[in-house]
């Protein structure tokens, strides 16, 4: 359950225990789905303060496996990873063709990505995966809809989910190990409403928005969180999922989510994108060239406070591993000191006014 400490209107803060750690809400998780956030090490993790990561309980069932992580006592121990971990089943795959093949009524089908063999991942086995490994809070299988499915396949989906999320209760024996429940509903407002009825009416630690961020418009995304956020349980964490962007995670909070996931800040930055207090900055451009300047002066990170932009563009242009590396460790840095300020401008009552100086001065 969520500890509640604070409110500004419908922004929250508060403590959600796990069985390794307290995490302050609301949060942002990077994306670790082998168990590795790709250029950071797991000292790096520990010095920016990154409190959670997720990673894919489904490619780790394939890559180890879980007989070599249950062995190794869990996937803490086996990682090394000092952070409270998600697993999900990897549902918000269906966007890629390569990794999804369909749903079923039993469960979804996959596609390797080692070895292109199917897999047909059913309620019963991700909760297998996800009780051995271990992790701090497991997610239920999901059926996702994409945002222009068609209202008749958004039911079928959403019928799916519901009746995954109950075999997934069924077959979840960790008691350790927190669950989260997901509800779907693409983008019909009513049927978003009952999903979110259903999921909180289940025996969930915490619930989440499913399919959301998915290519839809910001608007409609906003118009479904806000059709499902007012049945979901004060005193339980919602997680809204695949959501990496600055403007859209303060816009959430503001609309009463909590907990965050995104490959965007580290695929930004292998891209040579920046998140910085004055908007992005696209470091590759010519005008950084002969710029000694750091990527942000409001910002205490080792790389900005260590090189200059005209250094950083230099090793991306040599394509120095390196420049990857520092590009990829000030993004997330940015992430976790963003969401740090949003807690304590939550605590201190001025929410609105700091989500108004964000956005104006976070040019896109």
């Amino acid at each position: 359950m969520l500890k509640l400490i604070n409110t500004d209107n419908q922004a929250r803060t508060g403590i959600l225990k796990t069985k390794t750690r307290n995490i302050e809400t609301p949060f942002f998780m990077p994306v670790a789905t082998k168990t590795a956030v790709k250029y950071i090490d797991n000292f790096e993790l520990n010095k920016i303060g990154i409190q959670c990561v997720i990673s894919n309980a489904f490619i780790l069932s394939l890559k180890p496996g879980i007989r070599l992580i249950k062995k190794a006592k869990g996937i803490h121990k086996f990682s090394k990873l000092n952070t409270a971990i998600f697993t999900d089943s990897g549902g918000f795959q269906k966007i890629r063709e390569s990794f999804f093949i369909k749903s079923t009524d039993k469960g979804v089908l996959f596609r390797s990505p080692f070895d292109g063999k199917k897999h047909l991942l059913t309620p019963k086995k991700l909760m297998n995966i996800q009780n051995t490994l271990d992790s701090d809070v497991a997610m239920v299988i999901d059926d996702m809809p994409l945002h222009d499915e068609s209202k008749a396949a958004t039911i079928k989906a959403v019928e799916r989910t519901h009746k995954w999320a109950e075999e997934c209760i069924k077959y979840h024996k960790n008691k350790k190990q927190l669950l989260f429940g997901i509800a779907q509903g693409g983008l019909y407002p009513d049927l978003r409403e009952a999903s979110a009825k259903f999921i909180s009416s289940l025996d969930f630690d915490g619930v989440a928005f499913g399919g959301l961020a998915i290519g839809e418009p910001s608007k409609q995304t906003y118009k479904m969180i806000n059709s499902q956020v007012k049945h979901f349980p004060e005193n339980k964490t919602r997680y809204l999922m695949g959501v990496g962007c600055p403007e859209q995670i303060i816009n959430a909070i503001d609309a009463g989510a909590d907990c965050f996931d995104s490959t965007f800040p580290t695929q930004n930055a292998r891209h040579n994108t920046l998140f910085t207090s004055k908007g992005k900055l696209v470091i590759k451009n010519s005008k950084y060239k002969n710029d000694l300047k750091p990527l942000d002066k409001n910002c205490d990170c080792y790389v900005c406070q260590n090189f200059s932009r005209a250094y950083l563009r230099h090793l991306m242009k040599a394509k120095e591993p390196n420049a990857l590396k520092y590009l990829s460790y000030h993004n997330i840095y940015f992430m976790n000191s963003f969401m740090k300020d949003i807690r304590t401008s939550i605590k201190e009552n001025r929410f609105q006014k700091f989500k108004k100086d964000f956005l104006k001065n976070y040019k896109k």
